[in-house]
């Protein structure tokens, strides 16, 4: 097992080493920040602009395969990401932003995977009564809605939960406000911004998961295995969690690390949307400013998602699938 996850974990990390490398050239040869430069007023010299960019390794005068080797080394050797094109720290840029993002995905996936697992297999044992009917609704029109409507949804029914209260019960705005002087008064606060924009990324992935693990579950309850554990005298509950459950986690672990690419997108909208200043907004001003380094920074920040993602999916599959083991 140890070994079938260090080469899956090898290859995560070429493509990762591949995939970040390609965002870089690309950045690189079509974001332009000498532009930011040279639209001042009142207008600065060329030759000021060029050292500072060449300070700053964004000079398009330079070779892009220069720039990017000069990137790669400082990465590699001191952990510098590079600077903006007016000379911010990219690190210093992501320091914070990067736990603002992962509270909002490691949480939303969490709980989205585990309730929407459970109710995939809950759904399926009910299957065609009124519980299993309504469940299949509510999930086909959360899958259909956007992430971005889910979030202001869920703002406007806080806004009137708030309003019929009388009080500020639910806080959306931001990841904290003023906090009280009572003890843990800073949790309860960090808490009660972080619950409606981990509710709305959970909301997708419980509903995507729950679909599939309905489908799944559907399939190993009528196998041969199945019915002869039940006509063995197994209880009906252990029956299903030892045998039908286990077999179709199986499939699902496979599907979350094509989700957590997802998870990531839809981490920027809900950072928008609830003004969280996360990695999902870093990115996107990273190249409205023409900022080469950030956008770089922020590709490769979503790329460790997925590559986190997939490592687990391969763990969960070798702890589920003696096959996968033995082999």
């Amino acid at each position: 097992m140890l070994l079938f996850i260090s080469r899956r974990f090898l290859n995560y990390l070429i493509l990762l080493f591949i995939a970040v490398s390609l965002v870089y050239l690309l950045a690189a040869t079509q974001l332009d920040p000498r532009s930011l430069y040279e639209h001042r007023n009142p207008p600065l010299d060329p030759q000021a602009i060029e050292n500072a960019l060449r300070s700053y390794n964004l000079s398009d005068e330079v070779p892009v395969l220069e720039r990017y080797w000069i990137w790669l080394t400082n990465v590699l050797t001191d952990w510098n990401w590079g600077r903006a094109p007016f000379g911010e720290s990219v690190n210093e840029q992501i320091g914070t932003r990067v736990w603002v993002s992962l509270r909002l995905v490691t949480l939303g996936s969490v709980i989205g995977i585990l309730v929407g697992v459970a109710l995939g297999a809950w759904t399926a044992v009910r299957q065609y009564r009124a519980s299993d009917r309504i469940t299949t609704l509510i999930s086909l029109i959360l899958i259909s809605t956007p992430i971005i409507v889910v979030a202001v949804v869920l703002q406007i029914l806080a806004i009137r939960a708030n309003n019929a209260l009388g009080y500020t019960f639910l806080e959306f705005v931001g990841e904290a406000g003023q906090v009280g002087d009572y003890p843990g008064a800073w949790l309860a606060d960090r808490l009660q911004h972080l619950f409606l924009p981990t509710l709305t990324l959970a909301l997708n992935g419980l509903a995507f998961y729950s679909r599939i693990q309905r489908n799944l579950m559907l399939d190993t309850l009528g196998n041969d295995y199945v019915r002869t554990a039940r006509a063995k005298g197994l209880r009906e509950g252990v029956a299903l969690r030892r045998h039908a459950l286990r077999t179709a986690l199986i499939p699902t672990g496979t599907y979350f690390a094509f989700t957590m690419a997802q998870l990531v997108l839809g981490a920027t909208f809900v950072e928008l949307v609830f003004s969280w200043h996360g990695m999902g907004i870093y990115g996107v001003e990273a190249i409205q400013q023409m900022d080469i380094h950030g956008t770089v920074a922020f590709a490769a920040f979503a790329g460790v998602c997925v590559l986190v993602g997939a490592t687990l999916s391969d763990i969960l599959v070798a702890a589920l699938d003696p096959r996968v083991r033995v082999s």
